[in-house]
């Protein structure tokens, strides 16, 4: 079964909902690499799709956790530590949860679940990446699979990853870590990328969507 993998999200609702146009469910598993929330104007509406995907295609539908993920989980359960998560995009998404406070629960329940990583013999899907780092999974570590900023290890495998977004909106590749990067930034007014991947790791098609103007930071 190919994939297709979707990145960084960050409360693009309109958005999100165009690309998965592209998704093929009976031949195609979805993984998308985490960050659906913040700094976007659909953070709730965002994560409710996610969940009703993953609900309706509980073998063809993957959902990461980001360290937006994180960030919220540690702000609203004071799990882990003290975050500073209000001020990367968390202050948006308080304010949206306030209007549907009967959402919130369920949601933090539901990110609380997502795992880390998503990966066959070919291919390794992580919202940052691996890099020459000890304990890559743990959470607190800013050179982890949540954090990593920088070049990544070849891990012979592809590696798709999100979390830094590409400054001119579209995917990038490094050839020497076997990396590709598509977190797109969508928030930022550019593009939400999918690509579809073949489950022996060739690179089949790329999609991006121009951002709707009503989802981003810039249509507010």
């Amino acid at each position: 079964m190919n994939l297709f993998v979707i990145g960084d999200v960050h409360g693009c609702y309109h958005t999100f909902q165009e690309l998965l146009q592209h998704w093929q469910p009976q031949q195609e598993l979805l993984i998308q690499l985490g960050d659906l929330m913040d700094r976007g104007n659909f953070s709730p509406e965002t994560v409710a799709l996610a969940m009703q995907l993953a609900a309706d295609h509980p073998e063809q539908a993957v959902f990461l956790k980001g360290n937006h993920e994180l960030g919220m989980l540690r702000h609203y359960t004071k799990i882990g530590g003290p975050t500073t998560w209000l001020n990367w995009g968390g202050n948006l998404t308080v304010q949206q949860y306030e209007k549907q406070p009967e959402l919130l629960g369920p949601h933090l329940a539901w990110i609380q679940e997502r795992p880390l990583v998503w990966q066959n013999d070919h291919v390794v899907v992580s919202h940052a990446g691996f890099a020459d780092t000890p304990n890559p999974l743990s959470e607190a570590n800013a050179d982890g699979v949540l954090w990593r900023r920088g070049p990544l290890r070849n891990v012979g495998k592809l590696q798709v990853i999100g979390h830094t977004p590409t400054l001119d909106g579209e995917p990038l590749f490094d050839p020497e870590a076997n990396a590709l990067n598509i977190d797109t930034a969508a928030v930022y007014g550019r593009t939400l990328t999918g690509a579809r991947i073949s489950s022996t790791g060739e690179l089949l098609q790329t999609l991006s969507i121009p951002t709707h103007a009503v989802d981003s930071e810039r249509g507010r």
